[in-house]
């Protein structure tokens, strides 16, 4: 099992770096910087600390292949959303559109989703309130700040993606 480190920049904790067997890149964070996982709430715009397994791999089929992994994947689909709503019993899960409750599009214009990795941040068990999505996804250009995530160059993404494994974990640290 290989655990790779998130550690955040000291002088701007938006920012950090991915790093462990054969790789060592940069990473954008929450826009409000990283949050002890139990103080974290939904919508914080804060990047849990904490130790995550890797749970599965989704990928644009319109944008990208299949990405070389071991991780299990499937293709994205329009109909494909996240859940967001505290109140709703698919809290932290995906979910089919159209779908009431307040959910987050997994088919997005831009392409930050284009490849993304599901973290098990709050999902065994799911704790309404605790935060939902957070994702190891494709960084804006100039690494901006992301909602909670972490973000990386999607050649990156792809790199990881050869290098994770079953098994693996990511560890966010605090500072």
């Amino acid at each position: 099992m290989t655990l790779w480190t998130v550690t955040p920049d000291k002088d701007d904790s938006r920012r950090g770096r991915l790093t462990g067997p054969l790789i060592d890149v940069p990473c954008a964070l929450g826009k409000h910087g990283i949050i002890a996982e139990a103080d974290g709430r939904e919508g914080d715009g804060k990047t849990p600390a904490g130790t995550y397994p890797l749970r599965r791999v989704l990928f644009r089929p319109d944008r990208e292949e299949a990405p070389i992994t071991e991780l299990p994947s499937e293709p994205l689909s329009p109909e494909l959303g996240w859940c967001d709503d505290v109140a709703s019993p698919h809290y932290n899960r995906m979910v089919r559109l159209p779908f009431g409750p307040s959910h987050e599009k997994m088919w997005r214009d831009d392409h930050l989703y284009d490849l993304v990795l599901v973290l098990g941040h709050n999902d065994d068990p799911v704790v309404a309130g605790l935060g939902s999505a957070i994702f190891l996804h494709v960084a804006r250009e100039g690494y901006t700040p992301t909602l909670g995530c972490v973000a990386l160059k999607a050649d990156d993404v792809r790199r990881f993606l050869r290098l994770a494994k079953p098994g693996d974990g990511i560890r966010i640290e605090l500072d």
